[in-house]
């Protein structure tokens, strides 16, 4: 009996030891991630400001701390705001030929993005002097790939069946949503908080 109990007593001691060293470990991992966090307490935040933008005349609605590729509206005083969100777009196309020349201009489009805007932002970035985050490149990819689909609804709207039927109005709209995306990656770049364009040295 004296036996079982005696074992019994060691057993426990040795239970209680391993449960303290489990609860100075835990400890010391507390004090470790409290210890993280007061220094990114102190570490300055980065504050990206409220910045609204349009993309030439598509109203593009502001988000509160996101960028938007556009122009700035102050570029664009007298021109009607134009939207072709909840709205029936007319145009002097059928339906078939509609959807095929959105869908070859948005190929179009998509492969200029995909194949020649990062050396865009690069030649833009030296002409204004500035050296972003490489992160920026694809936000700035997709958020213009995103208003696409809307400026060729706006061109489409454009064109009468006159212009229709010059061979080189597909090029055309072409040439002007290009100078759109020149002109757009230019704004932003040019209006970025001066903590995020990373100034380069002379």
């Amino acid at each position: 009996m004296n036996q079982e109990f005696y074992q019994y007593i060691q057993k426990m001691h040795l239970f209680i030891q391993a449960q303290d060293r489990k609860i100075r470990q835990l400890e010391k991992t507390i004090e470790a991630i409290n210890h993280e966090l007061a220094e990114l307490k102190e570490r300055p935040g980065i504050r990206v400001d409220k910045i609204e933008y349009k993309f030439d005349q598509l109203k593009v609605e502001s988000l509160e701390g996101t960028l938007n590729i556009g122009l700035n509206p102050s570029d664009l005083q007298g021109i009607e705001d134009f939207s072709v969100d909840n709205q029936q777009v007319c145009t002097s196309f059928s339906p078939e030929d509609h959807m095929q020349t959105v869908m070859e201009l948005e190929s179009n489009l998509f492969h200029y993005l995909e194949t020649e805007i990062e050396l865009l932002i690069k030649q833009t970035q030296e002409k204004l002097n500035v050296n972003i985050d490489g992160s920026y490149i694809d936000f700035i990819k997709e958020d213009i790939k995103k208003q696409i689909p809307n400026r060729i609804e706006f061109y489409l709207r454009q064109i009468s069946p006159e212009e229709k039927s010059k061979e080189n109005w597909k090029e055309k709209i072409i040439a002007q949503m290009k100078k759109e995306i020149e002109n757009g990656v230019f704004v932003f770049l040019r209006n970025l908080p001066d903590n995020l364009k990373g100034m380069k040295k002379e």
